[in-house]
């Protein structure tokens, strides 16, 4: 759950909806300095479900006492972590298996991020990551993708996750490091362009506008309990959030 909180009201994102923003943005991706996704619609695909773990997870969220609104996605415990991501590519495996591993390698990044964040829980979330490096190496056998092309799909899924997060949490400006281009690596910089768009600098797109949204669920500022919160959060109806990207 992502937790945009405004004076007046809270928007609550679902993990799957910000997943689908990713994926507007993988299907609109690439131009003659960035790289497109290859497959484009498997991968896609892949970024569109990269967040399948939490379907099921979001629906009932957890309360945070302090905020009084549901506990957002970096403030989940060692066990939800890996209960969302343990299995998650095994649930697209008959669908795709392009998107399967798009799914394998952003968890398994997760993992490692964690680790590194949480030095305490390297142990803990170890036996994931040489599980997800298993099953990517079998994906990749499987699917004739090199190492080089599987970190070219890894850091794809990373920039379009963090900017996918950006618009939907208010991160202006934002920078995605490390994107694959033609010639190397660049920084992206996702800034306010007014008037209700945004600009991507450099534009890794073929368009020079591309429109993305996904969806929310507005809420109170506050809720004195977890049954008042969830009370609400199940009969709130969905509010749009549309985010025009445009080039400067």
């Amino acid at each position: 759950m992502l937790v945009r909180v405004h004076d007046d009201c809270a928007l609550a994102i679902g993990q799957l909806s910000h997943s689908w923003l990713s994926g507007q943005l993988a299907r609109a991706w690439g131009n003659d300095r960035f790289i497109a996704p290859e497959p484009r619609e498997e991968i896609a695909l892949g970024a569109q479900q990269h967040d399948l773990g939490w379907a099921l997870f979001d629906l009932e969220p957890s309360w945070n006492e302090q905020s009084g609104l549901p506990r957002n996605f970096l403030e989940l415990t060692l066990d939800e972590h890996l209960a969302i991501w343990r299995d998650a590519p095994d649930h697209l495996l008959s669908e795709s298996l392009h998107a399967a591993l798009v799914v394998s390698l952003h968890g398994r990044s997760l993992s490692e991020l964690r680790a590194q964040v949480r030095p305490e829980q390297a142990t803990a979330v170890a036996e994931h990551i040489d599980a997800e490096r298993s099953r990517q190496a079998r994906l990749c056998q499987t699917l004739g993708i090199s190492p080089s092309q599987a970190k070219l799909i890894q850091r794809q899924m990373w920039t379009w996750d963090g900017l996918s997060l950006a618009l939907c949490n208010g991160w202006q400006p934002f920078t995605a490091h490390d994107v694959p281009c033609h010639d190397g690596l660049l920084d992206v910089e996702l800034r306010d362009a007014g008037e209700g768009s945004y600009t991507l600098d450099p534009w890794p797109f073929a368009a020079d506008r591309v429109e993305v949204r996904c969806e929310a669920r507005r809420l109170d500022p506050r809720y004195d309990s977890e049954t008042a919160m969830r009370r609400a959060f199940a009969t709130a109806p969905p509010v749009t959030l549309e985010f025009p990207l445009v080039m400067r």
